[in-house]
C-alpha cells in the first residue's frame, strides 16, 4: 500500500496483436488510474474503446520522453495514478520509459508493473530454437556502419539471438548479418498472434531470395541461432597456433614479470605444455 500522498506509475502490459490476450489485472488497472501515458495515444485508444474505459491519454514517445519526464513527475506529486503502455507488448522493452522510470526509482517513487505478453518471448517460445540461453538485441541501428559494428561484436556469440526488425529494413539487415555472420539457420516471426501470424524457418541465403522476389509485411522478430561452438573452438585454436609462445613470453618478461611464470602463463594461454614453451626459451 502506498504510504505516501503521491500517486503510483503502473507499467502496463498490453496485447502484441489478439486483443483477447489483455489480462484482467491490466483491465482493472486501465480502469482504476487517472491518466494513461501512451506512446500512440490513436493505438491505445483503439484498445480502450474495445474495452469500453474512458481516460485521459497524454502522448509519451521516444521524441517527447525527455521533456515530459518532469510533468509526470509533477502529476504523480499531486496524488494522479498513471499507467504507462505501449503500442504492443511490455512498456520500456525497445518502447519508450526507460529514462522516466530510472527517474522514480532514484526518487523512491512507487512503480507497480502489471506483466503481459512480450513479442521476444512469444517468438522463440514457438520458434522451435534453442532457447536454453538466448541475447535480446532489439532494434539494430539504422546506420549501417553502426550495425556491421554491432553484428561483428556479436558474430562470436554462441546463444541464440533476437532481434526487433520493420519490413523496410529487413532485407538490409538479413544481407549484412550473412556477410557478418555467415550462413545460419534463422526464423522469421511476422504479425504475432494475428490473423496472418507466419512463422519462416530459413537461412540468410534463403531468406534474402525470397523477401528480393516476394516482399515481406508486418512487424519482424527475428531470431538467429549462435556461433557453433565446435566452429568457435577450432577457429581458437587455428588462431592461437599463429602466435609465437617465444615473444609472448618475452612481453611478459619486460613487463616484470620472471621467466618461470612467464612460461607457465602463456602454456595456460596457448593450452600447450609447459615443457614445450620452455624448451622454446632456452635462450632468453
Amino acid at each position: 500500500m502506498n504510504t505516501d500522498k503521491r500517486g503510483v506509475l503502473y507499467i502496463v502490459g498490453t496485447p502484441i496483436g489478439n486483443l483477447k490476450d489483455i489480462t484482467l489485472r491490466a483491465i482493472e488497472t486501465l480502469q482504476n488510474v487517472d491518466i494513461i501515458l501512451a506512446e500512440d495515444t490513436r493505438q491505445t485508444l483503439k484498445l480502450l474503446n474495445h474495452l469500453n474505459i474512458s481516460k485521459q491519454l497524454i502522448s509519451y514517445h521516444r521524441h517527447n520522453e525527455e521533456a515530459k519526464v518532469q510533468m509526470v513527475v509533477e502529476l504523480l506529486d499531486a496524488g494522479k495514478n498513471i499507467a504507462l503502455v505501449s503500442d504492443a507488448g511490455m512498456p520500456i522493452i525497445s518502447d519508450p520509459g526507460q529514462g522516466l522510470v530510472r527517474y522514480l526509482v532514484e526518487n523512491n517513487y512507487k512503480i507497480e508493473v502489471v506483466p503481459g505478453v512480450t513479442a521476444l518471448i512469444t517468438a522463440i517460445v514457438k520458434s522451435g530454437m534453442d532457447s536454453t540461453r538466448f541475447s535480446f538485441e532489439g532494434f539494430l541501428s539504422v546506420s549501417k556502419k553502426q550495425r556491421i559494428k554491432r553484428l561483428n561484436e556479436l558474430k562470436d556469440d554462441i546463444r541464440t539471438m533476437i532481434f526487433y526488425e520493420a519490413p523496410h529494413k529487413i532485407l538490409y539487415t538479413l544481407k549484412d548479418m550473412y556477410e557478418t555472420f555467415g550462413q545460419r539457420d534463422i526464423c522469421i516471426c511476422r504479425e504475432l498472434t494475428k490473423i496472418h501470424e507466419e512463422y519462416r524457418h530459413t537461412t540468410f541465403k534463403d531468406a534474402i531470395k525470397d523477401i528480393e522476389e516476394n516482399g515481406i509485411k508486418g512487424e519482424i522478430v527475428l531470431i538467429v541461432e549462435g556461433r557453433n561452438e565446435l566452429e568457435l573452438e577450432e577457429k581458437r585454436k587455428e588462431e592461437l597456433g599463429k602466435i609465437d609462445p617465444v615473444n609472448l613470453v618475452k612481453e611478459y618478461m619486460g613487463s616484470g614479470i620472471e621467466k618461470k611464470e612467464a612460461i607457465k602463463r602463456v602454456a595456460k594461454e596457448l593450452g600447450v605444455n609447459k615443457n614445450e614453451v620452455y624448451k622454446k626459451c632456452l635462450e632468453l
